[in-house]
């Protein structure tokens, strides 16, 4: 705005580019979600609002200051919207908009000629320079630029209408030297070259082009460019006398292509070829899989493909490269609109959206559709027929893409959304592209791309530990790239491991105004209720996986209510599904879980704790067929409403081993809440998987159960804690320290009046002592354990104690007693005692018939021993029988 020469001192660029957007939208109203959006390029902060409001307020100084009222301009406020109201055509863009439709409409070339040059020196520059590079902002700037252009070209065409050829020339060459690319210019001036007898620089200009079109875009010129050449070779050159006449003359007027056809209304605009898109994404690397994947879903006609993924996995990179990428399969222009689904301010007005395609498609805004039925038909006339690319970005729900879909078989849509819009593709047939985080070698060359490959080369180790535990979320690796960048001095390794602490990690995770857990915030804030609350709660859970029984009892509801909850997670992309009832919760998003409030819930983690002691005793009793559980759930524990099926012992086993970091994670938040009840039965809970791998590191877990146990002051726990620890480090080599643990085990028991866990205690102490080569104490000790199982009446523990006296019986030589105790051993153990027993039973029975003459039946028993053992993949049981057999007479072995 001037007044006597001087420009209003508008002052920062958010003021004028509220006030252009004002200006833009003069005499209507402009509501502070606009004018927000137009604002900020990306998400807006938490105040926007209020940065608003002061700039209003500064405007309406300086308008005042200015003598604006005078002038007839008044800044007013209409509910939550502004309007700036100004004299007709006082706005230089509404005024070229003008003076383009008079040129339009008049049927005299020279008038066209007159005010076209009226209009274009309104340009001082680009337009709307100086302002944000918001969407609303760009495509209202290039919807203007592309209007200067059609000027120019109509400019052009007045001229040689007028056979002034070389005037033409000029207009156009300006136009071309600023864009050598944009074909249909060049075609123009190429014509007004040769009509103007400057056939050798139009030549020139053709040459040139073609390789400009090879060099940058890696295509030949288009079908019309290369027409207009082939013409211009096969005309005759005009001769110099014929161009100076034709530049002299003035042709007598005839009607212009755009002229009216007398009704009085102005005829439609040209339909522009748009190309409103973001830059191309930096640093963008690992991904060429899902641009193939994206090819293919955008092969069919009028295809519309779906980029899904979680918050921060890189679906707008992924779209804005590949639309990049394929730019010139869509000559009639790009779209791209960010519907923001998933913002901290509103999400896109659909009616809004489809006003600023039409805008960048060309239609003024005083003709555009007063109402959204009208905006929509034009919309679809506008894209039927044209090869064009529409990238919808940040959609929430399939009702916000739809009716914003092109017309024909021509257009292609891509859409990225953290929802699998099953809906879109249940209706419009979609074809999704998931986007999952990046494996460890594509994180690292993420890395690497932006801090360079010198830097992570150095550290190799720890550039693997960070793409670790950024759970290879590609911005969490940019944000943890951004901070290393900050201070290169400090290294790769000194991030990753103060990454590592799980406190911190998502505040690290945190440069400027960029945060994951805002990212990840916002979707969770547009989750419906019922998921939004389940989400709260999952940060209660103390492993990586889950399924819908332990999400209700996280939650406290009911089971199909936790399976619907599960469902729109998954959708959400916040937790991930890995198989049927099966989901994956990565650590980051179970870290900001964590960090929300618990809604005045306190009872999560007991509800988990206790479910997972119900599912522990489930699967300790498919695992040990027959056996009595080493404990009961502890006073006022919650009974769990549903509990997995363990339909085998294999199963059991193999979920022990699928939820052990479940279950350490368990006992550690026990620990750290109090609740060493629960805390110590988990540990022991597990024994089937511990008996099963004893050499797989069980003795921490052991050591946190044992302190736990003492915590809680119950000498049955302590006992069998040490006696199961002992019996760990026993198969460690760790002899002196398991006898130190197995020697007070049996003491413990017998204070507690538990009789099965003394016997535990005097076999484990007695498998020790055997390990250590000390075979003095050995027989009394399983004498009293056998003696205290069969006076408690466990079978299965009575089976026990003979298996270990028959072994040690045979180490001593005494045979005889060995096979008594073996037969005795076996009549006890079937089913449905695990067959694993019977197999050792058998091949110690065996041995010792073997050792007291009786080869025949030795064979039998070792037979019976290598069948069950092949039958049920027990490598060492098989090598065992395998051995025996060997020692048998050729006799026996071929009987």
């Amino acid at each position: 705005m001037t007044q006597d020469g001087r420009d209003l001192p508008l002052g920062p660029v958010k003021r004028r580019s509220l006030f252009a957007m004002l200006a833009l939208h003069a005499g209507a109203p402009v509501t502070v979600e606009q004018l927000t959006e137009a604002l900020w390029e990306t998400d807006p902060p938490r105040h926007s609002r209020t940065v608003v409001q002061g700039h209003v307020s500064q405007l309406r100084t300086l308008l005042a200051e200015f003598g604006a009222a005078e002038r007839g301009v008044e800044l007013l406020t209409e509910g939550n919207a502004y309007l700036l109201r100004t004299p007709a055509l006082a706005v230089d863009a509404h005024r070229f908009e003008h003076l383009l439709r008079r040129a339009r409409t008049g049927a005299d070339p020279a008038e066209a000629v007159f005010v076209l040059d009226k209009a274009l020196t309104l340009w001082r520059g680009p337009a709307l320079a100086g302002t944000t590079t918001s969407p609303p902002l760009e495509a209202a700037a290039h919807g203007l630029e592309e209007l200067r252009l059609a000027a120019v070209e109509e400019l052009a065409q007045a001229h040689g209408l007028l056979g002034r050829h070389g005037e033409a020339a000029r207009v156009l060459g300006t136009e071309v030297a600023r864009d050598p690319l944009r074909e249909r210019m060049v075609i123009a001036l190429l014509k007004s070259l040769g009509r103007a007898g400057r056939r050798a620089e139009a030549l020139e200009l053709y040459h040139r082009t073609r390789r400009t079109l090879a060099e940058e875009l890696g295509v030949d010129p288009c079908p019309e460019l290369a027409a207009a050449h082939a013409a211009l070779l096969c005309s005759p050159p005009p001769t110099p006398a014929a161009v100076e006449r034709a530049e002299a003359a003035v042709a007598p007027p005839v009607p212009v292509p755009t002229q009216s056809s007398g009704t009085g209304n102005p005829p439609p605009p040209p339909v522009l070829s748009p190309h409103l898109f973001p830059r191309r994404p930096r640093g963008f690397s690992g991904r060429e899989e899902e641009l193939v994947a994206l090819d293919r879903a955008t092969s069919a006609p009028g295809a519309i493909a779906v980029v899904t993924g979680s918050a921060g996995v890189g679906k707008t990179a992924l779209a804005g490269y590949w639309a990049h990428r394929r730019q010139a399969d869509f000559p009639d222009g790009r779209l791209f609109v960010d519907l923001c689904g998933y913002s901290p301010i509103p999400a896109r007005d659909t009616g809004a959206v489809l006003r600023e395609l039409l805008l960048a498609l060309g239609v003024p805004a005083e003709q555009m559709p007063g109402s959204y039925q009208g905006m929509s038909a034009r919309y679809r006339e506008l894209t039927y027929g044209r090869r064009m690319l529409l990238v919808l970005d940040n959609a929430r729900h399939s009702n916000q893409v739809r009716p914003l879909l092109p017309e024909g078989d021509g257009c292609v849509t891509v859409v990225t959304s953290r929802d699998r819009l099953a809906g879109l593709v249940a209706t419009d047939a979609a074809r999704l592209v998931p986007l999952a985080e990046l494996c460890p070698p594509r994180a690292i060359t993420l890395l690497s791309d932006t801090l360079g490959p010198d830097l992570v080369s150095a550290e190799p180790e720890a550039a693997a530990r960070l793409a670790s535990l950024c759970d290879g979320l590609p911005l969490a690796l940019r944000l943890a790239a951004a901070r290393i960048a900050s201070c290169p001095a400090r290294g790769i390794a000194a991030l990753a491991e103060e990454l590592a602490d799980e406190q911190r990690r998502l505040s690290l995770l945190n440069v400027e105004d960029t945060s994951l857990a805002a990212t990840l915030g916002l979707t969770v804030e547009h989750l419906a209720e019922p998921a939004r609350r389940m989400f709260h709660r999952l940060g209660a859970h103390t492993g990586t996986t889950l399924d819908s029984r332990t999400a209700a009892a996280i939650a406290g509801c009911r089971l199909d209510r936790a399976v619907e909850a599960l469902d729109q997670l998954a959708a959400a992309h916040l937790i991930t599904e890995t198989g049927q009832d099966a989901y994956t919760l990565h650590d980051l998003v179970r870290l900001y879980a964590r960090s929300l409030p618990a809604e005045g819930d306190t009872d999560a983690l007991p509800r988990l704790l206790d479910h997972l002691l119900g599912t522990l005793l489930a699967a300790s009793a498919a695992a040990e067929p027959g056996s009595e559980p080493c404990c009961g759930p502890p006073p006022g524990a919650r009974r769990p409403a549903e509990v997995r099926p363990f339909p085998d012992r294999a199963a059991a086993l193999a979920w022990y081993a699928a939820e052990r970091d479940t279950l350490r994670g368990a006992v550690e938040a026990a620990v750290a809440v109090g609740l060493n009840d629960r805390a110590w039965r988990l540990v022991l809970l597990q024994w089937p998987l511990i008996v099963w791998q004893v050499r797989d590191g069980w003795a921490p877990l052991l050591e946190q159960g044992l302190a736990a146990a003492e915590a809680d002051h119950d000498h049955g726990a302590q006992s069998r804690a040490r006696a199961l620890l002992g019996w760990v480090l026993t198969e460690e080599g760790r002899h002196e320290e398991a006898l130190a643990q197995l020697e007070r085990a049996p003491d413990l028991a017998a204070r507690a009046g538990d009789i099965t866990g003394e016997a535990v205690a005097l076999i484990n102490l007695a498998v020790a002592l055997v390990r250590g080569d000390r075979l003095a104490r050995i027989h009394g000790l399983l004498t009293r354990a056998l003696a205290l199982t069969e006076r408690g009446g466990r079978r299965d523990l009575t089976a026990l104690a003979r298996q270990h006296l028959a072994e040690h019986c045979l180490t001593v030589g005494a045979h005889v007693e060995a096979a008594y105790h073996a037969s005795r051993g076996l009549a006890l153990a079937e089913p449905p005692f695990p067959a694993l027993r019977h197999v050792v039973l058998h091949t110690l029975y065996g041995r010792a018939l073997a050792a007291t003459g009786q080869p025949e039946q030795a064979q039998h028993h070792l037979a019976e021993a290598l069948r069950t053992a092949r039958t049920h993949d027990y490598a060492d049981g098989e090598s065992a029988a395998l051995a025996a057999l060997a020692t048998l007479p050729a006799t026996a072995r071929a009987s």
